[in-house]
């Protein structure tokens, strides 16, 4: 029998009950794939596991739509959504008006990652399901995978994995378990970090200035999204306990942060990591200033959200100095 006494309220955006049911007050809409005619991007869904529902979104700018197999190919991007793990999707308005402008800029493909959410699939499902999709498209590597698109122009040796928030630290596990397990066909050139969600034991910077209620859900909904942490340390809440830290599969990492987002100080925290870990890359950290966490998805025709995808377009050409 269902039960109505709530663990967790995050309203506006979910409500978490004891009984691990969810309700999603926001992330339930969805817009088709097609043509954009803003951007000239072009987009098509694909299940690539009907046993764990894992699906992507797929995107080639307008230069790629006649491209063939004697064509020059394009960097790939791997995209996962954003959420705290249970809301929204790959197929989110808020996702999909996001990479096309992405896209047109970089001039890459994308594959936007449709994972299992919690609090139904706890970590490491989401996480699972992530590794699913990142060996999917190494199957193309060779130019023989199950999918067109990515055999005919994407370059698997110039891949970027990026995510927002829950999606950032999805990403980021990622490149991870790139570097601890490998993947052969897949070369990760860089790893952008979007409002990453992390957090720590202990509260650092301005964290110690928020309204304890706001604190209280951002530390008690871990514990709801996965099986497995049992306290705030854990390597995949807090990377700084990371033992393979500085083994990170990628050659560059760019962290976004906004100034009045709650989680900024962690995506501050994470460069200072990350530098200290002896990994031998380069890290950067982009702040926007004015702006609140995801700023981008919930205004993306204000200056700033045009700014940041441009930022976002820059760091994969190589044009922002990063």
């Amino acid at each position: 029998m269902a039960s109505d006494e709530i663990a967790l309220n995050a309203a506006p955006w979910f409500i978490i009950y004891k009984d691990r049911r969810i309700d999603r007050l926001i992330g339930n809409d969805i817009d088709p794939p097609g043509l954009d005619p803003k951007t000239g991007v072009e987009s098509k869904d694909v299940v690539i596991s009907q046993e764990d529902s894992v699906a992507v979104r797929i995107y080639r700018p307008k230069s790629a739509a006649g491209a063939g197999k004697g064509d020059q190919k394009l960097p790939l991007l791997v995209y996962f959504h954003g959420g705290g793990f249970c809301i929204e999707t790959a197929f989110s308005p808020f996702y999909h008006q996001h990479l096309n402008p992405w896209v047109a800029q970089a001039n890459i493909v994308a594959v936007s990652v449709n994972y299992r959410r919690a609090p139904e699939h706890q970590l490491p499902i989401p996480f699972e399901d992530s590794w699913t999709a990142l060996k999917w498209i190494a199957a193309h590597s060779n130019g023989t995978g199950p999918d067109e698109w990515l055999n005919e122009i994407a370059d698997l040796n110039q891949v970027y994995l990026a995510g927002d928030s829950a999606g950032g630290n999805i990403a980021h596990r990622m490149t991870l378990r790139m570097a601890t397990e490998g993947l052969a066909g897949v070369k990760i050139k860089g790893l952008q970090l979007i409002h990453p969600h992390f957090w720590g034991g202990k509260l650092i910077g301005e964290e110690k200035e928020w309204d304890p209620k706001s604190i209280y859900v951002v530390e008690n909904l871990w514990y709801w999204v996965s099986k497995d942490i049992k306290d705030l340390d854990d390597p995949i809440v807090n990377p700084e306990h990371e033992p393979a830290l500085g083994r990170l599969a990628a050659e560059k990492v760019a962290i976004y942060v906004a100034e009045k987002d709650n989680l900024k100080e962690r995506g501050r925290h994470y460069a200072e990591c990350l530098r200290k870990s002896g990994w031998g890359g380069t890290v950067d950290v982009v702040e926007t200033d004015g702006e609140g966490h995801v700023f981008h998805l919930f205004n993306p025709t204000c200056d700033s959200a045009a700014d940041l995808v441009g930022q976002l377009a820059a760091f994969i050409s190589g044009k922002c100095g990063c």
